[in-house]
């Protein structure tokens, strides 16, 4: 009788699972490139997915060989749980973005404000308009 080893491609790809879901709110949400779509995370949930696919294709087919056979289906459900949550929440939940009921039509005049420019000096718009004849005011809906 052999000795049954221990299934690292699970664990590692559950911990893959992991990483993905809790590494965006955490790191990679501050970044513009990995903000808008999350494609450092898919590919983390992507390589997880393959591990723990090996995994059970070891823990089952290799029974003998590898542990992971109760281990195994309930890492592969809570993986699946994981990615369907980060999904739900990033392309469904995230992008319904409420009416803007109250912001400005194009051509309506903008009442005045003043905000911090990147050197965290105050610039109002009355400050804008006194030295040109127009501004162009560009509003981003989102969240930041």
């Amino acid at each position: 009788m052999t000795k049954r080893t221990w299934n690292w491609a699970l664990w590692l790809g559950f911990a893959l699972v992991v990483t993905g879901f809790l590494s965006y709110t955490v790191f990679f949400a501050r970044f513009a490139a990995t903000r808008d779509f999350p494609w450092a995370n898919l590919l983390l949930f992507s390589a997880g997915v393959v591990l723990i696919v090996t995994g059970l294709f070891r823990a089952f087919g290799k029974s003998r060989a590898y542990r992971g056979k109760v281990s195994g289906p309930i890492l592969s459900a809570l993986s699946a749980l994981l990615i369907g949550f980060f999904c739900y929440v990033f392309f469904y939940q995230l992008r319904e973005v409420p009416l803007s009921v109250g912001a400005p039509r194009p051509g309506q005049t903008a009442p005045q404000f003043t905000l911090r420019d990147q050197n965290n000096k105050p610039v109002s718009l009355a400050d804008l308009l006194s030295g040109s004849k127009a501004v162009v005011l560009i509003f981003y809906r989102g969240f930041w």
